[in-house]
């Protein structure tokens, strides 16, 4: 049944994307963060379209894999990459992730890494949803774009690279990536053009001017209401 699913999504998104979000498959928890994460607007930004190959790193408990899963149906793919770190510290959702191929998401898979041999020069997506802040608190700046340099290498020539995350004040660099879990949008625009890519684009649909930014994302206060960046960039 789940199979059929993708393959009438590769007709169905011809049309908007009110199928394969409604689909029946997704958790009631996912249909019910839709109205904050804006999942058809993210699809339509990224360009994501069926028989694709799509990345989505430290995809949490899966939301947006779902969502591709379905958009690019039977005839694309999804790679979770789930770091070995991510899956220490979050032992539940990514377990939940690797059951998604063995539980009827054929066209999903797993791997740890985004320099897996499998990827290169194969994704026509790479896709981080609010992860972006994280490697600079595990990575020094240079590694980062050396991080951002793997992405180009995994995605075909002109495929996108899409970053989402909580924007920081402006002129604050990376001073809140750790304490607040946000990060400067000037400093991802630096960075990654700074590995190969062009700035590409950016939707305004998760903006907030009213987010002070002065609060941890997880802060009750503003949490599923901070200013998020969406920026697009391509491989030449």
């Amino acid at each position: 049944m789940r199979l059929m699913t993708l393959l009438a999504a590769a007709v169905v998104l011809a049309a908007p994307l009110a199928a394969p979000l409604s689909a029946a498959d997704r958790p009631a928890d996912d249909v019910a963060r839709d109205a904050a994460r804006k999942p058809a607007d993210m699809v339509a930004f990224a360009g994501i379209k069926p028989g694709m190959a799509v990345a989505d790193m430290i995809p949490g408990g899966g939301y947006f894999t779902r969502v591709f899963s379905n958009a690019v149906g039977g005839t694309g793919k999804v790679v979770a990459i789930i770091p070995p770190q991510a899956e220490a510290a979050y032992p539940g959702p990514s377990k939940a992730i690797r059951d998604l191929a063995s539980t009827g998401w054929p066209n999903v898979s797993v791997v740890s890494a985004p320099t897996d041999p499998s990827l290169a020069g194969t994704l026509d997506v790479f896709w981080t949803a609010q992860n972006y802040h994280d490697l600079h608190n595990s990575l020094p700046p240079a590694g980062v774009i050396g991080f951002n340099k793997v992405v180009f290498a995994a995605l075909k020539p002109g495929g996108v690279y899409v970053i989402v995350d909580h924007a920081a004040a402006d002129a604050s660099g990376l001073t809140a990536t750790n304490t607040l879990h946000r990060i400067d949008p000037a400093v991802i625009k630096a960075e990654v053009t700074a590995a190969g890519f062009t700035f590409d684009g950016e939707s305004p649909v998760l903006r907030n001017p009213s987010d002070p930014k002065t609060a941890n994302v997880f802060d009750p206060a503003i949490r599923g209401r901070t200013d998020q960046v969406v920026y697009r960039f391509k491989k030449p």
